[in-house]
C-alpha cells in the first residue's frame, strides 16, 4: 500500500472513529460515570478478563496508573466498537443508494448497540445523538451529489466530535447533579461529631501527615466503574449452610441500634510505604446481630458484592465483623460501598467487601477473587510503621512522622534510627483512639548530622512482636519490612 492509499484509508476511518468517540461522549453527558455509561462494561472487562499476571503487574508496579490505563483502554475499545457500528451502517446505507438516510440509520444502529451494552435507554439516546451528529455534519459538508473528499470528511468529523465533546461535557458539568449516591444529606449526629472531634484532638499537628481520621480515604475496586445499587431495592441475603435463610433490607438495618467504630483499612497490594492505608469512623451494626437468627452451621463464609466481587475466609472472623452503612457521620459514599459494606477487623482491605449483597456460609473452604489470581491476603495484616512526613524545622531539627498499624494487635511502640539502624530511639505516639483495629501516629524530632543519613522506622505490636526487618513486596501476602528514607540535612 502506497502512502496516498494509506492516507486515504486513515481518512476514511476517521469518520466512524469520530462517531464512536462522540457516541461515548454523548452517553457520558447523559448518565455520567454510572454503570449505565456505555463504556462501563468494556472498561470493567479490561480488568476482570485480564490475565492474573497482568493484573498483578498493574497493582504492584503501576499502582493507580494501572487502573487509569485500564480505564483508558476500555474507553478506546468502546469508541472503536461503536465506530465499527457507524462504519457498517454507513456502508450498508450507501449500498442501498440512500446516503441521505445515513444519520438516521447511524442513530438507530448505535442506539441499539449502546442499549445492549448499557441496558439504559438514556445512555443509548445520548450515544445515538453523538454519533448521528457527526454523520449529519459530514454528509452536509459533501459536494452536492452526496459525496465528499475523504480528507474533508476526516477534518469535519474530527472537528465535530471534538466540539460535541466540549459542549456535552461542559453542559454536564454545569447542569448535572451529584450522582455519587442517592442518600439524603443529613446533619452529623452529636455522638459522631464528638468522636470526630476526639480524633482531631488526638492527631499530631505535623505538616504533610494525614490526621487520625483520613482526609482522603483510598479506594481499590475490581471494576473501573463502581456499581450503584438502589437504596430502596438493596437487600442482604444470608444463605448456604444455615438453619434459616434470612434477608435484610436497608430499612431493616436502619431500624436497628447503630454503633460507631474507628477502623483502619490497608490494601494488600500497596507498596511498603504506600498511601493505601486509611482510617474512618464507621456507623453500622455488628454482623453477628444479623447472622445469629440464621443459625450458622458452616465454618467458612463467602461475601459477595454487587460488582461481582467475592472473598472467602473463616467464619470465626465474623465474630467481630461489622456492617457499615455510614462513614464519618454521613451515609456511606458510593465509592466506599453504598449502601452497605463489610468491615472485618484486622484483615487486609480486600475482604472488607463493598456493595455487599450476600453472605454465604460454606461447609468447606472455597477460593476468593484475589486468591484465584495468586494472592493470599485474607489473613491478618502485617505490622508496619510508615514514614510519610519529613519537615525541616526553624530550630534546625528535622521532624519525621507517619502512621503505624498492626490490625487488632495494636501498636505498642515505634522506634526510629537516624544512622541506618545502628542505634534506635523511641518515637512519640498519638493517644489511641477507641477501637480494636485502629492505627496510631508517631513523630520524632532530632538534630541532624552534617551529611545525608538514612532514617529507618520500625513498630512493635501490642503482643510485643517486632515488625519483620526483611523487605518483601506486596505479592502474594502483602508488603512487609522496615521503612527507610535517605534525608539531607
Amino acid at each position: 500500500m502506497n502512502r496516498q492509499a494509506l492516507t486515504d484509508c486513515l481518512a476514511r476511518a476517521t469518520v466512524p472513529l469520530a462517531g464512536g468517540a462522540a457516541a461515548i461522549t454523548g452517553s457520558y453527558a447523559v448518565v455520567g460515570g454510572s454503570p449505565a455509561f456505555v463504556a462501563a462494561p468494556i472498561a470493567n472487562a479490561t480488568v476482570t478478563l485480564a490475565p492474573a499476571v497482568l493484573v498483578t503487574f498493574a497493582i504492584t508496579v503501576l499502582g493507580d496508573l494501572g487502573s487509569k490505563l485500564a480505564y483508558g483502554g476500555g474507553l478506546a475499545a468502546a469508541a472503536v466498537g461503536l465506530g465499527v457500528v457507524v462504519a457498517a451502517v454507513r456502508v450498508a446505507v450507501n449500498r442501498l443508494g440512500r446516503p441521505l438516510a445515513a444519520p438516521v440509520a447511524v442513530a438507530g444502529g448505535v442506539g441499539i448497540a449502546a442499549a445492549a451494552l448499557s441496558g439504559s435507554a438514556a445512555s443509548a439516546v445520548g450515544a445515538a445523538v453523538g454519533a448521528a451528529l457527526v454523520s449529519t455534519v459530514v454528509d452536509l459538508g459533501g459536494t452536492g451529489d452526496g459525496t465528499a473528499d475523504d480528507s474533508r470528511r476526516a477534518a469535519l468529523s474530527g472537528a465535530v466530535a471534538v466540539l460535541f465533546g466540549f459542549l456535552a461535557l461542559g453542559g454536564r458539568r454545569v447542569l448535572a447533579t451529584d450522582d455519587s449516591d442517592d442518600a439524603p444529606e443529613e446533619p452529623v449526629p452529636d455522638d459522631v461529631a464528638a468522636l470526630l472531634a476526639e480524633a482531631e484532638e488526638k492527631s499530631f499537628d505535623v505538616e504533610f501527615l494525614e490526621p487520625l481520621v483520613s482526609d482522603h480515604f483510598y479506594t481499590v475496586d475490581i471494576a473501573n466503574v463502581d456499581p450503584r445499587p438502589s437504596r430502596e431495592d438493596w437487600s442482604l441475603r444470608i444463605h448456604g449452610a444455615v438453619g434459616e435463610e434470612t434477608t435484610y433490607t436497608l430499612e431493616d438495618i436502619e431500624s436497628m441500634e447503630h454503633e460507631h467504630r474507628f477502623n483502619t483499612l490497608r490494601c494488600v497490594g500497596e507498596s511498603l510505604n504506600g498511601r493505601k492505608m486509611d482510617t474512618a469512623l464507621w456507623t453500622g451494626v455488628p454482623l453477628m446481630d444479623l447472622l445469629e437468627p440464621a443459625d450458622l452451621q458452616g465454618e467458612y463464609v463467602m461475601l459477595r458484592a454487587a460488582d461481582g466481587f467475592y472473598e472467602e475466609f473463616p467464619v470465626d472472623a465474623l465474630e467481630t465483623g461489622f456492617l457499615a452503612v455510614g462513614m464519618n457521620g454521613r451515609a456511606l459514599p458510593r465509592e466506599h460501598g453504598s449502601p452497605a459494606r463489610a468491615l472485618i477487623p484486622g484483615h487486609w482491605g480486600e475482604i472488607n467487601v463493598k456493595w455487599l449483597t450476600e453472605i454465604e456460609i460454606l461447609d468447606e473452604p472455597a477460593t476468593g477473587y484475589w486468591e484465584e489470581r495468586g494472592w493470599h491476603g485474607t489473613g491478618p495484616v502485617n505490622t508496619v510503621a510508615k514514614l510519610w512526613a519529613e519537615n525541616h524545622l526553624e530550630d534546625g531539627r528535622i521532624e519525621v512522622a507517619g502512621p503505624a498499624y498492626a490490625g487488632t494487635r495494636g501498636i505498642e511502640r515505634v522506634e526510629v534510627s537516624t544512622d541506618g539502624g545502628a542505634t534506635w530511639a523511641d518515637a512519640e505516639l498519638s493517644e489511641p483512639l477507641p477501637g480494636d483495629d485502629v492505627w496510631r501516629q508517631w513523630v520524632y524530632r532530632y538534630d541532624p548530622p552534617d551529611r545525608e543519613h538514612e532514617v529507618v522506622v520500625r513498630a512493635t505490636d501490642g503482643l510485643g512482636t517486632l515488625q519483620p526487618e526483611d523487605e518483601r513486596r506486596a505479592y502474594p501476602n502483602g508488603p512487609s519490612g522496615w521503612v527507610s528514607k535517605t534525608i539531607s540535612p
